[in-house]
């Protein structure tokens, strides 16, 4: 789906960054890989290239505008191109309700969600427009609910959607395409630690965590980061050449848009 393109993917991590990331190279993507861990990120690289595409990995703090600029000068000095952005960085804000919330955190997930991803795409967008590429924003099923103490996260994914939508609008006629994917349970090694807490907590077994949470989807089961990366990955290709201001929901049937 992507052979021979350039992706740049920001905030990789153990996750989904990481399954995005191989994902993309095992459709045929040279890869640049950002984030603050470098170790991670050499590691990652390292895995790539001996699937046998090239991957360059470079340590970048996004909410930074000179390490931002650095990243995607190297990448367009490197490859000589770039075919597709992924926004994967994330903070936590806060998870206390909204009124409560110390409105510097909210702040602090306003920069790193929002403000880093436009930043990141501005810099991009004349590579990407040579390429008539793409940029994939990671938001999240939290802006399909309302349940308490996520109203600092919902603001700043809802914020994320319409950045989104407007750079859909005006990249367009350059031939940029903006969407984003909206994941929700995601059956990651994070959440397998959360749900061990949980199941802990309660004396029960984490099978049974899981089965409760699952019983609310429609297909029963949560999502693995690479179910999410794959969606991540039509968004970026030519498959989807026609798709843009789009959001892609991928939580096995939790929630229907």
């Amino acid at each position: 789906m992507l052979e021979d393109r350039t992706v740049i993917v920001s905030g990789v991590g153990p996750g989904l960054g990481r399954s995005i990331a191989l994902r993309a190279a095992r459709s045929g993507a040279d890869v640049v890989l950002a984030a603050r861990n470098g170790a991670r990120l050499a590691e990652i690289a390292a895995e790539i290239e001996a699937g046998g595409r090239r991957a360059l990995a470079v340590p970048t703090d996004i909410t930074d505008e000179s390490s931002a600029a650095h990243l995607v000068e190297t990448a367009v000095a490197a490859f000589g191109r770039v075919d597709a952005l992924v926004h994967n960085a994330f903070a936590a804000p806060p998870l206390v309700e909204l009124g409560e919330a110390d409105p510097d955190d909210i702040r602090a997930g306003f920069e790193t969600n929002v403000i880093a991803a436009l930043r990141l795409t501005r810099l991009c967008t004349s590579a990407l427009a040579g390429a008539r590429g793409s940029v994939v924003m990671i938001n999240s099923a939290v802006v399909r609910h309302s349940r308490p103490r996520f109203g600092a996260y919902r603001m700043a994914k809802a914020a994320l959607l319409s950045a989104a939508r407007s750079l859909a609008t005006e990249l367009g006629p350059h031939g940029i395409r903006v969407n984003t994917v909206a994941p929700g349970y995601i059956w990651s090694d994070a959440l397998r630690e959360g749900f061990g807490h949980v199941a802990a907590e309660r004396g029960v077994p984490v099978q049974q965590v899981y089965d409760e949470i699952a019983e609310n989807l429609d297909l029963r089961r949560l999502p693995e980061p690479e179910e999410v990366a794959d969606a991540v990955l039509f968004l970026a290709s030519s498959a989807a050449r026609a798709v843009t201001g789009q959001c892609l929901d991928v939580n096995a049937g939790e929630f229907h848009h």
